[in-house]
């Protein structure tokens, strides 16, 4: 070995043995540092905590026992409800379960004294509409026109939802509810009063389209919208016409994005989850294409109660219970007679996650409560100036 490969091979020997004596030295550091946090703790309070942990771990199985019982006799029951209809079988109110869910009632979970106190990690980052904004100019060198003011999107909003065959009280109510009777149309939640809080989900505008339900309703009706929207730009002028035929061009690929997988919830929820389904995400706040969308999940509500054969009018409440908890959940509980509704709990018509969610399900535990609280809530907000403002556009579109 020449002299120049013997330098580098002790180099390298040397720079790997530094390496390790630092990783080395830093997990000594952090050791002793963790040593000096930990307080010093007696062996009666050792015992008083393993006891504890004990009792508590039981209390936790025995509770968990309970939910997964629970839930697997609701999930059950869903089956043979959905069985019955099916075979056009009449329901019966045992076709329910009437029990409520199990609450845990068992001791908090014991801190081990042995331990420095544990940091409480940060809820997981929900995206917001920035990046909603930043997604489409990256993925799909797409940026929304957004209203000159809200009064704009507000009454493009009317003109749209009108002629698609929604009424002036579910179109208010349900934006009462859903935006707080005073969101504008980037209202997102968590953020309905300040702007710059966390996020709790995606939902977005006036009646709050998740990311999965924009991506869902450009797959499944987008091509209805582009039709609309090339209709509006055969009459416009030259630079307005270009202007929409270009937006039009960039939703013919995010219609193509959203079909990439099945007409499916969960495949789209993956792609609602990524960099492209979040630009997607983003048309909600473009005054031309967010009214359509905002719109259309209502309308698919409204269509799927037809579609059954419901042929009455459905009232606000009714319509925000097949918002809320899913068309087939929700048409389940509106068509659900009367004298039932006080006795079967709202938990029937929830996944475990969804339930343990939604504190209103919790709250309004059996679906008279439920639909009660909803028409109550719409009651307070409609009053409020934004839920007016929109009463009032849509009168002047009539």
């Amino acid at each position: 070995m020449n002299f120049t490969a013997r330098y580098s091979a002790l180099a390298y020997v040397l720079a790997v043995s530094f390496a390790l004596s630092s990783t080395a030295g830093a997990l000594a550091a952090e050791a002793q540092k963790d040593q000096a946090a930990a307080p010093a703790v007696s062996a009666e309070a050792m015992a008083q905590y393993r006891r504890a942990l004990a009792e508590y771990q039981a209390a936790r199985t025995a509770y968990a026992a309970a939910a997964d019982a629970y839930w697997s006799s609701i999930a059950q029951q869903r089956r043979q409800r959905n069985a019955k209809r099916a075979n056009h079988e009449q329901l019966s109110i045992d076709d329910y379960v009437l029990t409520q869910p199990p609450v845990y009632a068992g001791p908090p979970k014991p801190r081990d004294p042995s331990k420095p106190t544990e940091q409480v990690p940060p809820p997981p980052y929900v995206p917001v509409v920035s990046d909603f904004l930043a997604d489409a100019r990256q993925e799909f060198e797409f940026a929304p026109r957004t209203p000159q003011s809200e009064s704009e999107f507000k009454r493009a909003y009317a003109k749209v939802a009108l002629a698609a065959g929604l009424n002036t009280e579910q179109i208010v109510r349900i934006y009462s509810f859903e935006a707080g009777g005073n969101g504008e149309y980037d209202v997102q939640a968590g953020r309905e009063r300040d702007k710059q809080a966390r996020a709790i989900t995606t939902a977005l505008g006036y009646n709050q389209l998740l990311a999965t339900n924009s991506v869902e309703i450009i797959a499944e009706s987008g091509d209805t919208f582009v039709k609309s929207l090339q209709a509006r730009a055969a009459i416009l002028p030259d630079a307005e016409k270009k202007a929409l035929q270009s937006k039009l061009a960039t939703m013919h690929r995010m219609i193509d994005f959203a079909r990439s997988v099945p007409d499916d919830w969960n495949q789209h929820q993956v792609l609602a989850n990524t960099p492209k389904g979040l630009g997607v995400h983003a048309l909600n706040l473009d005054v031309d294409v967010g009214p359509y969308l905002q719109t259309q999940k209502l309308m698919d509500s409204v269509n799927f109660a037809r579609r059954k054969g419901f042929s009455a009018t459905l009232t606000a409440a009714e319509l925000e219970m097949m918002n809320l908890t899913g068309d087939g959940n929700g048409f389940a509980m509106i068509t659900m007679p009367r004298e039932w509704r006080d006795r079967v709990p709202t938990s029937n018509f929830f996944q475990q996650s969804g339930y343990r969610d939604n504190p209103v399900a919790q709250r309004n535990n059996v679906v008279s409560k439920l639909i009660a609280a909803t028409d109550a809530q719409m009651d307070r907000e409609v009053k409020l100036p934004g839920a007016r403002d929109l009463a009032a556009d849509l009168a002047a579109a009539q």
